[in-house]
């Protein structure tokens, strides 16, 4: 992606500079020392990408793990789910996703209810965002980052651009949990990814994820997991 630097200013909702500034749109390459160090050499987001945030843009230098998880999600697994994401939430973790599918979107209230940092990465770009009023108050509080290497002219999700944000998404991460990925899917695509990446994978000890592990996913533990946190 080779695209010109772009800011579209938005209006703050508490009238306040700090707001005003969470509330525009801005851009960095990878030359702009918030640049995550992560996606430096990391295809397709090296050389010529450009990030487009909204929000505290400090926040892309923070260490965050990545959340990736099939539309389709067993019951079994997702009790498990909300209770990783409740610990980590306590613990203060900082967790990316595209918070798309239906157990990313539950995922994210959780998440938003703590006082840790949230990175949502849309699949398109930041054109005319219709934000929740929760969204709102925390991209002031300078808790939600939104973040994305799609520019305003990407305006509608496909299924490409949901595969290439979770790349992007897994490359900005330091440790990866994947709670489900569909056998043959788009996610467990991405497990494949990581693996080779040479980044840690993290499922949960569930029959329902036997093609996981046998990848080299690891059960998720909240300590071994914490140890990818580190900043």
């Amino acid at each position: 992606m080779n695209h010109e630097p772009k800011i579209a200013k938005r209006r703050g909702a508490k009238g306040n500079g700090a707001a005003t500034r969470d509330r525009e749109v801005w851009s960095v390459t990878p030359s702009d020392p918030h640049f995550p160090a992560g996606l430096a050499n990391t295809p397709p987001f090296a050389g010529e990408a450009t990030l487009y945030g909204l929000g505290d843009q400090r926040l892309l230098k923070r260490t965050c793990v990545g959340l990736i998880c099939s539309v389709q999600c067993p019951g079994s697994v997702v009790i498990k789910t909300f209770d990783a994401i409740r610990e980590l939430r306590d613990a203060g973790v900082i967790v990316a996703g595209g918070f798309h599918s239906p157990m990313e979107q539950e995922c994210l209230e959780f998440l938003l209810r703590g006082e840790q940092p949230v990175l949502v990465c849309p699949a398109k770009g930041l054109s005319r965002p219709r934000l929740p009023a929760a969204w709102r108050e925390a991209i002031d509080a300078g808790q939600l980052l939104l973040v994305t290497p799609f520019d305003d002219s990407v305006r509608r999700t496909t299924k490409v651009q949901a595969q290439t944000r979770n790349q992007f998404v897994a490359a900005l991460a330091t440790a990866v949990l994947i709670p489900h990925a569909s056998p043959g899917g788009k996610a467990e695509e991405i497990a494949r990814e990581v693996v080779a990446a040479g980044k840690p994978l993290f499922t949960f000890a569930d029959d329902e994820n036997q093609n996981l592990h046998p990848l080299g996913a690891r059960p998720f533990d909240l300590g071994a997991f914490m140890s990818y946190t580190g900043e």
